[in-house]
């Protein structure tokens, strides 16, 4: 597949000051972390190794780790963030090998991990047909990922529903809603572009909306 989804511009970077904001921010309300992990959870057997690509302040990461023996992984490209992500396990009491590390060149060995979950960060990546080669690359035999993130065709209305559903004081709910709209939004991609690209990787994508209309997707991916 051509590369048309390559990003010139990688957008601003998650580093101090702003990886503080945006953990503090989105560590308000962690239910829709425990929730995503308790569902992943339900999946996979105990000892299953897990990696989550691009964990911000690790909140998932740690969520896992609280539902079962798993051995899980983080690589973030932001030093900050893996910072933020290891002191956050450490005061959870649960281990989580945090790294520094780039999605389209994944410091692991082929057919390491049995699942690999990507939350609202694969529409940043600036090169995401590499980022799905290296998810496949790094994935076991059959191994499966999960990608959720915001559409390209998501409507003004549906992000202002999900905003006003977060635990967020008024001045974070402007913030982030014009955050998704103006900035995330236009970098997102449609369903067809997701099915698209992954059909050049995977074996297998089912995608999922929680309804219509809805500002995001889950695409689960088969190696």
């Amino acid at each position: 597949m051509p590369n048309v989804y390559q990003k010139p511009y990688k957008g601003v970077a998650m580093e101090g000051v702003i990886a503080s904001w945006y953990a503090k921010n989105t560590g308000r309300d962690l239910a829709p972390f425990r929730a995503l992990a308790e569902r992943v959870a339900k999946r996979l057997p105990p000892g299953a190794k897990i990696l989550e690509i691009a964990p911000g302040p690790g909140y998932l990461a740690i969520a896992l780790a609280r539902f079962g023996r798993y051995d899980i992984t983080g690589l973030d490209i932001s030093r900050s963030f893996v910072t933020i992500a290891t002191e956050n396990a450490a005061k959870a009491g649960v281990e989580v090998d945090f790294r520094v590390g780039d999605a389209g060149a994944m410091p692991f060995a082929d057919a390491t991990f049995d699942f690999i979950v990507c939350r609202a960060a694969f529409k940043n990546f600036t090169e995401p047909m590499q980022a799905l080669r290296e998810m496949q690359r790094v994935l076991k035999p059959a191994g499966q990922a999960l990608i959720i993130d915001l559409r390209k065709d998501a409507s003004s209305a549906a992000i202002d529903r999900e905003v006003r559903d977060m635990n967020l004081p008024w001045l974070g709910r402007v913030m982030t809603a014009a955050i998704l709209k103006y900035a995330l939004r236009p970098r997102a991609y449609s369903l067809a572009d997701i099915r698209g690209m992954a059909a050049a990787v995977f074996r297998g994508c089912e995608i999922e909306t929680d309804g219509e209309p809805s500002m995001g997707f889950q695409a689960c991916l088969t190696k």
